[in-house]
């Protein structure tokens, strides 16, 4: 197992463990490794003092020109853009109501959800005064369920883009769209996780959708700790209002001028860089992967893309009726637990379909999937 490389100093001197990250971009293990562009940036950003206001509008600006559409606006994360998509659907641009929140008392406050799309980050949607009306089941949603939840008092209907959070069953961004903006109701979006492939920073837009939330850290690379908002000039305007340098609910969630300057140019390297070359240097580290296990007995080791639960080629490993040997849980705290620290998804729980064990490539270095690959086995055949 070679590949290993120096931990660095400061994560030594605070007695921190490094590991490999095989679990996609989650933010609980590291998120993802901040491009070079963006720290010079950041570091360029640190030396002067800027108007943030000024700088809000102008990176907002910026980022609209690249993503072609009217407005955008930098925020602390994908969650905090969840907070700021429910400020300014309730709130708006009036002085009072902001100032109010999150005592929503007599303010169109209610956020209407599908139940398939509940999650534990939606309580943004209630840090900012939501109140969450769920509508059908689990794996189902029609309709006339969303037309009736829609009243007086509904401030935005919101919809979640995610792995493995849309079963069939469930209404399309385009279905709700269509029923809510027939009564002038506004469609928010989550898509904090769907980067790449880069189309998607236009496709939800082009669907109807009048707020999407991204995470700038993630597929983009910037600063993990910063967002993106893209959707309508009104509505940006309203959460920019609700933000932070302003003394107002967002105030609590704010960007530096470093985090905004880092983000732009991490936006730039990630729309110039060749997605086409990217996917395939994906599927190439999956393949490694999936070969060195498929002749393990009572697996099926796949490599597996789609256009929703899997955007990336990862790596899967499916147990079939004949398996024998550990779960899939047994063999992802095996991996966590062992030399090196290795993290990869399993299970319903955690982006997949039932108890198998995927590796998403996004973070792997060159060498690690053989690393990954070999630990993989170990377990899978231990006795």
């Amino acid at each position: 197992m070679s590949a290993a490389k120096a931990v660095p100093e400061i994560y030594r001197r605070l007695g921190v463990r490094p590991i490999i990250h095989g679990c996609g971009t989650t933010t609980r293990y590291g998120g993802s490794r901040l491009r070079p562009e963006a720290l010079e940036a950041m570091r360029e950003a640190s030396t002067t003092l800027v108007n943030l206001d000024e700088l809000n509008e102008a990176a907002g600006a910026a980022i609209a020109r690249m993503l072609s559409t009217e407005a955008a606006f930098v925020s602390a994360g994908a969650s905090s853009g969840l907070i700021l998509q429910a400020a300014a659907c309730i709130a708006g641009t009036d002085p009072a109501k902001i100032t109010r929140l999150p005592d929503t008392r007599g303010m169109r406050n209610e956020i209407v959800i599908q139940r398939a799309h509940r999650f534990a980050y939606d309580q943004a949607y209630r840090v900012a005064g939501g109140v969450l009306v769920e509508i059908g089941l689990a794996r189902r949603t029609q309709p006339f369920e969303l037309e009736e939840a829609i009243t007086e008092r509904t401030a935005a209907v919101a919809y979640l883009v995610s792995p493995f959070t849309s079963p069939p069953g469930t209404l399309t961004l385009e279905q709700v769209v269509a029923v809510a903006h027939k009564r002038n109701v506004p469609v928010i979006v989550d898509a904090a996780s769907m980067l790449p492939p880069r189309e998607n920073l236009l496709k939800f837009l082009r669907q109807g959708a009048d707020l999407v939330s991204y995470s700038g850290g993630k597929g983009i690379r910037g600063p993990q700790s910063t967002g993106i908002l893209a959707g309508r000039r009104d509505l940006i305007k309203a959460v920019a209002l609700n933000a932070s340098p302003n003394q107002a609910l967002g105030r609590a969630a704010k960007t530096s001028k470093e985090e905004i300057c880092g983000l732009v140019v991490a936006l730039e390297c990630f729309l110039a860089e060749d997605e086409k070359a990217e996917m395939k240097r994906y599927h190439d580290v999956c393949t490694t992967i999936v070969e060195r296990l498929a002749d393990i007995p009572g697996i099926r080791a796949v490599v597996e893309q789609d256009s929703v639960n899997r955007v990336l080629p990862h790596a899967v490993v499916y147990f079939t009726p004949e398996w024998v040997g550990p779960s899939g849980h047994a063999v992802q705290v095996a991996l966590a637990q062992g030399e090196p620290h290795i993290y990869v998804q399993q299970g319903a729980h955690q982006g997949g379909y039932f108890d198998e064990v995927a590796v998403d490539p996004f973070n792997l270095l060159p060498g690690e999937e053989g690393i990954v690959a070999a630990r993989l086995r170990e377990e899978l055949t231990r006795r």
